[in-house]
């Protein structure tokens, strides 16, 4: 793998993977929305080239020839761009179909540019609520149309990807937090509300919970470009829980330098969502042992070292939020 293709560029995943890439050399197309302030804030570096093209643009793209050439080949194609995960657009779902075709148009762009292997970037949604870890075999029960879409774009895609000839690898992607997250998130909201002295409202915070750090999604999912079986559907998380309570008073304490109560933090004055999840953990036995190998040499980051690096691009960044 030495030259690859990201969707959904500027994210949190995405801006992970583009810099695990350049550290190895590694030539990478960032397919980016166009006009995203986000852009900014990948650095120039060579074998970076940027294309603003938006999901929709997909399927007139492909017919650009002369435009495909001059970008070149590529190995790989990481599908991450989604749009509608947050809020009521989750169950918007005239946008969540469009997501769908969009993925498949995903397909049919990685074909037109050379790539031998797909990996679609699936979620946690697509299970619902289940009990115990999950593993690709764990029942999916998706309760929201982001759910619904997810599962549906990652068995519509693996159809695609066989008839074009193409690997695909579907990842169910856990919680994962650090640089380029949304400010929407937890782990942003969190950040942003201990460093500005605001008020903060959390719900009690007993789910069980498995955070992941970008730059070890990053890894991962590179790994099962590079090892995972075509065809597969791999869960992608730490392995490890605590509950949320936890990384909040974490989170807090690397903000400020001190510990506070669950009442001073404001935990427990928001109520739990709807059909919340309570115990999410993913079950990493099935990664291929080059995978597994590869970060028992080099292990993942703790959450405590994830989080100073976070919070630090963070405050970088924190005119834009």
């Amino acid at each position: 793998m030495n030259k690859i293709v990201i969707s959904g560029a500027t994210g949190a995943i995405g801006t992970a993977l583009i810099g695990y890439a350049l550290e190895r050399q590694m030539q990478v197309l960032a397919i980016c929305h166009r006009g995203s302030k986000r852009i900014a804030r990948l650095k120039k570096a060579q074998g970076l080239c940027i294309l603003e093209l938006n999901a929709q643009e997909y399927s007139d793209f492909v017919n650009h020839k002369e435009e495909l050439t001059a970008l070149g080949k590529y190995d790989v194609f990481f599908h991450l761009a989604w749009q509608g995960t947050t809020g009521p657009d989750r169950n918007d779902t005239g946008l969540q179909m469009r997501n769908i075709q969009y993925a498949l148009d995903a397909v049919d762009l990685a074909k037109e540019l050379g790539c031998e292997c797909f990996v679609g970037a699936g979620s946690q949604a697509e299970y619902g609520r289940a009990e115990g870890m999950i593993c690709p075999d764990t029942p999916a029960f998706p309760e929201n149309g982001y759910g619904i879409a997810k599962l549906c774009a990652g068995q519509m895609t693996r159809i695609k990807c066989e008839q074009l000839k193409i690997k695909h690898i579907w990842t169910r992607i856990l919680s994962v937090y650090g640089p380029g997250d949304g400010e929407g998130s937890l782990i942003m909201s969190a950040i942003g509300g201990f460093l500005e002295n605001c008020e903060t409202k959390f719900t009690a915070g007993m789910q069980k919970w498995d955070y992941l750090y970008s730059k070890d999604a990053a890894r991962i999912l590179a790994g099962l470009a590079s090892w995972g079986e075509a065809g597969q559907i791999y869960c992608v998380g730490s392995g490890q829980i605590r509950l949320l309570k936890e990384y909040i008073h974490e989170i807090y304490k690397e903000v400020s330098g001190h510990r506070a109560s669950d009442e001073e933090l404001g935990i427990g004055r928001r109520p739990y969502m709807d059909r919340q999840v309570m115990y999410l953990q993913a079950d990493t036995s099935r990664w291929p042992g080059e995978l597994k190998q590869e970060l028992e040499q080099n292990p993942m980051c703790s959450f405590t070292e994830g989080i100073k690096e976070t919070i630090s691009w963070y405050k970088r960044f924190q005119n834009e939020f």
